[in-house]
């Protein structure tokens, strides 16, 4: 009889729902605004200045969506590996907490959504969103054969700017990839410094990254990559014809760029993580410079 007297278990749906925040890595937004602001960069050129608001819209939350499920399958990926990294072990999937059939459920629900967005654009823009869901879906697996899976990560985290001239121009010009090549310096040059964080661990694990690549020639190598996505940033507005609101907000953009190196010039593993968050102001500055640039243009030609 002493079993009727245990308690009743409690539903256990909001620690499974604060579980699968965690996966999507809902606590941490700063993936998803190193992805929102290259994506709004690629809508406000496109557009010439302010998108169309449904849009906008869909590739906002399409950010939001897709960030979160590249998460859900990277860490499905990394299952094996994040249980011995200190930064990881943690995770839902890491501590068995969530298990991989679920994980993957979760991947496809926050697609699915994504995708249901993407229905209301136009064919062109439906066709790359394919595109999309390869490469965030194989980006996770690049570390195990290659050193340069942050150069993928570029690839999967800039596709927001095609996407975005195709939604609303109906074509992607050399304009767009050019923007596009700017943002995969840029995404290599600060995941860089996050590998740097890992890069004893993924040693341990037999993990690849561009921080084990480029060895002590890390920050020169960092270095580079950022003077060569402001060259590109700087084509990119000669050829949009912008104009000094967006060369100010590229000067600033540079200026955050170089105090990265300031806290991070040792390598300690809590300033590279600082550097590698740090370029969610480059990326609002620049936006802010631009969206600053055709908002006065509007002005000036309306006045």
């Amino acid at each position: 009889m002493e079993h009727a007297h245990s308690p009743m278990p409690a539903p256990d749906w909001r620690r499974r729902l604060s579980l699968y925040w965690k996966l999507t890595r809902g606590d941490r937004p700063i993936g998803w605004l190193l992805l929102l602001w290259p994506t709004w960069w690629g809508l406000w050129i496109a557009a010439e200045g302010v998108p169309p608001l449904w849009t906008w819209f869909v590739f906002s939350a399409g950010v939001w969506l897709t960030r979160a499920a590249g998460c859900v399958i990277n860490d499905y990926a990394d299952r094996w590996l994040d249980p011995h990294v200190e930064r990881t072990k943690h995770r839902p999937l890491a501590t068995g907490e969530v298990r991989g059939r679920e994980a993957l459920a979760v991947f496809a629900v926050l697609m699915l959504v994504a995708f249901g967005l993407v229905l209301s654009l136009n064919r062109l823009t439906i066709l790359m969103s394919f595109v999309g869901v390869v490469l965030a879906a194989s980006y996770p697996y690049l570390k195990r054969y290659t050193y340069l899976p942050q150069v993928y990560l570029g690839m999967a985290f800039g596709w927001g700017i095609p996407m975005a001239f195709a939604a609303v121009r109906g074509e992607v010009p050399a304009l767009a990839w050019l923007l596009y090549a700017a943002n995969i310096l840029w995404s290599t040059a600060y995941d860089t410094w996050y590998a740097i964080v890992d890069r004893d661990d993924d040693l341990k694990m037999g993990s690849k990254s561009t921080a084990i690549l480029f060895g002590d020639l890390d920050l020169v190598a960092i270095g580079v990559l950022y003077a060569l996505m402001f060259l590109a940033l700087g084509l990119v507005g000669q050829r949009a014809e912008l104009g000094m609101w967006y060369f100010g907000g590229l000067a600033v953009a540079a200026a955050l760029v170089v105090y990265e190196f300031v806290i991070a010039r040792h390598r300690e593993r809590e300033a590279c993580f600082r550097a590698f968050l740090h370029n969610h102001w480059v990326g609002l500055t620049i936006f802010a410079g631009l969206a600053l640039d055709y908002a006065l243009r509007a002005t000036s030609a309306a006045a």
